[in-house]
């Protein structure tokens, strides 16, 4: 498949472009992650969704460029990165801390005019809610490679390789203080799109009541799916949360 078919700028890529699709699909990585971590997603939903995955720089590819430690600037950013692609219907999944980025990016693309299909936000607790004590993205290396192990988010792969593990540092604590410094705006509107919110059962990182929180972000429709497992249940459960996207987009 070719670059020119599967980058579509520094911010975007398409790995198995449906020209055909009646809808898009956005996805929006966790800290740390990349848009790869959503080659299955695309594989799976390709040609009934057309799936975008959102590259941060400061890794794979974008690894010489500097990491964005600002959520409100990435959402800026990817607002106007995505113009181009609200040719059809579009809806926005994001995991961690790319739900409260997609949450942003919704929040924009509807004051531009545009109003996305859905917003699936999982595995983070709602733009209201807020940890005070967290301040993992200012802690030594050794602690904050420690808590991204913990999460079982990482590749085995990726983990066995400390050196490189180690030189994804600099985005990882980017990603981290994006995430954890992050405070929504005073007078926020709601959100026009509906919302549904997943989570896992055992997430320590977001409660059942953080997560139900989401329904008072949007005037439209909520729902919440809680799956057996903690912050990355999506690794456990990925077949049934892409047949509850295929079937929510497609009908």
């Amino acid at each position: 498949m070719s670059e020119s078919i599967t980058k579509t700028g520094d911010w975007l890529r398409r790995y198995h472009p449906a020209d055909a699709a009646p809808t898009r699909l956005v996805c929006f990585p966790h800290a740390g992650g990349s848009a790869t971590y959503y080659f299955p997603v695309a594989q799976a939903l390709s040609p009934a969704v057309d799936v975008l995955a959102v590259q941060y720089p400061g890794r794979q590819d974008r690894r010489t460029e500097a990491p964005i430690d600002d959520l409100f600037k990435l959402a800026d950013i990817l607002a106007d990165e995505l113009q181009p692609w609200t040719d059809r219907p579009l809806a926005l999944f994001g995991h961690s801390l790319g739900a409260t980025l997609a949450y942003e990016v919704a929040l924009r693309l509807e004051a531009g005019g545009f109003d996305p299909m859905m917003l699936f936000a999982s595995g983070r607790r709602a733009p209201s809610c807020h940890r005070e004590n967290s301040t993992v993205y200012l802690s030594d290396d050794e602690t904050l490679l420690g808590t991204i192990k913990a999460l079982s988010g990482t590749s085995p792969e990726l983990l066995e390789d400390d050196e490189l593990l180690r030189s994804l540092l600099p985005a990882i604590r980017a990603d981290y203080k994006a995430a954890e410094t992050y405070r929504r705006h005073p007078g926020t509107p709601l959100l026009r799109c509906p919302v549904v919110t997943l989570t896992g059962d055992v997430d320590p990182e977001v409660t059942r009541a953080e997560a139900e929180a989401w329904e008072g972000h949007t005037a439209g429709d909520f729902t919440l799916h809680e799956y057996a497992g903690g912050h990355f249940y999506l690794n456990e459960h990925a077949p049934s949360v892409i047949a509850r996207i295929r079937e929510v987009l497609v009908r």
